[in-house]
């Protein structure tokens, strides 16, 4: 492309890129790094101190609930995390978006058991002929200063380092690649034969709104997220507890070893890269995937005080619906709305908002690789 410095510039509007990831300083010193990675796995003392018990509504439909999805009762629980440190290691402020721990009520609804998978997607798409953002050809509106020639159909891949990396420069791990969408995941050359249990990916928030108005349904509330996450438990660092690894076993479909190098992901959690639903035991709600493998869309817009504001009230605040507009100290201009649960790319490292009570954002325009979403429906 003659413009690089264009896709450059795209690069940095993107949701992947404004998920806020932590600013690390890399080390060769493996002692440090060690100690660093056992702080991660430690469960803070006063984790669950801040957290009142969830109190489950007791109403349950008599009626079967609609194929792929589950029963979520919702009721009252404590919202949030008191983990103001990225991996629980240090890195200052990263999580405080999603302190201080508040209460919050949510009425019983449906939600998926997994996250969409590209089959789903696939019949959507030949019901209504739907063409994702991704598919689009990016226009002059959105990019005033672009040359016609790059405007090009495609979306963010994130593409392993030869060697190891200096992180706190992300434009290193990502790239824009023409002709990626959910059906060429990887880039044109790629495809989903034989992945159709695979979450699909490449989806904005319109893309995944658009599906869950096709399917009846709708996307969560963040609240509705985190409530199902959790599981009718307690101030739980993660959807299964609070052991990262109960047993010596991974739970969640995460990244370990050495982020972002070429085959620096070890795959002990049974894969490398993403991987298709169902792959670990589900939560107490029988929910599949709730942390890991790919960040889901919610329907709030993304706020960095919002918690603050509803903590402030000293009210539970009953069915929440997020903030009435978007706020992002760091990108001001970008519009956002919220994603939860973290993906394959979720490393000790570097990002461990595979945590229940954290939080991302996204650009609501913006897909890449490890981005999807799952639905809800009222009852």
């Amino acid at each position: 492309m003659k413009n690089k410095t264009f896709w450059i510039f795209a690069l940095l509007t993107l949701s992947i890129i404004s998920i806020a990831y932590s600013y690390t300083r890399f080390t060769n010193h493996e002692q440090k790094a060690e100690k660093a990675v056992a702080e991660c796995h430690e469960t803070p003392s006063n984790l669950e101190s801040e957290f009142k018990p969830t109190v489950e509504n007791k109403f349950k439909p008599a009626a079967k609930a609609p194929k792929g999805m589950v029963w979520i009762p919702g009721g009252e629980f404590s919202m949030g995390t008191n983990v103001e440190d990225e991996s629980l290691c240090s890195i200052k402020g990263v999580t405080k978006d999603a302190a201080p721990i508040h209460r919050v009520y949510v009425d019983g609804y449906y939600m998926d058991e997994t996250e969409v998978t590209n089959e789903e997607f696939e019949k959507f798409v030949k019901a209504t002929g739907y063409v994702t953002v991704a598919e689009q050809k990016p226009t002059k509106e959105e990019f005033p200063t672009a040359n016609e020639e790059d405007l090009i159909t495609g979306s963010v891949v994130f593409t392993p380092t030869p060697s190891a990396v200096n992180l706190n420069n992300f434009l290193q791990w990502w790239r824009y690649e023409p002709g990626a969408d959910w059906r060429h995941p990887e880039g044109p050359q790629s495809t989903i034969i034989g992945k159709e249990k695979y979450p699909v990916v490449h989806v904005v928030y319109e893309d995944a709104a658009a599906y869950a108005k096709w399917a009846g349904k709708r996307l969560p509330t963040e609240a509705e997220w985190e409530f199902a996450a959790r599981g009718g438990k307690t101030g739980n660092l993660y959807a299964w507890g609070n052991d990262l690894k109960p047993k010596g076993k991974f739970q969640a479909n995460i990244y370990q070893g050495h982020f972002p190098i070429k085959d620096g992901d070890t795959g002990e959690d049974g894969f490398k890269g993403i991987a298709p639903t169902k792959q670990y035991a589900p939560n107490s709600y029988g929910l599949y995937d709730m942390a890991g493998n790919v960040w889901e869309w919610v329907n709030d817009w993304y706020s960095v005080d919002y918690y603050k504001s509803l903590a402030e009230s000293g009210k539970v605040t009953k069915n929440p619906q997020g903030p009435d507009a978007y706020y992002d100290p760091n990108d001001p201009s970008e519009i956002k709305r919220v994603h939860r649960g973290g993906s394959f790319l979720c490393t000790d490292q570097y990002c461990t908002r595979y945590m229940v009570g954290t939080r991302g954002k996204g650009e609501i325009r913006s897909a890449a690789n490890h981005v999807g979403f799952r639905c809800v429906k009222s009852k």
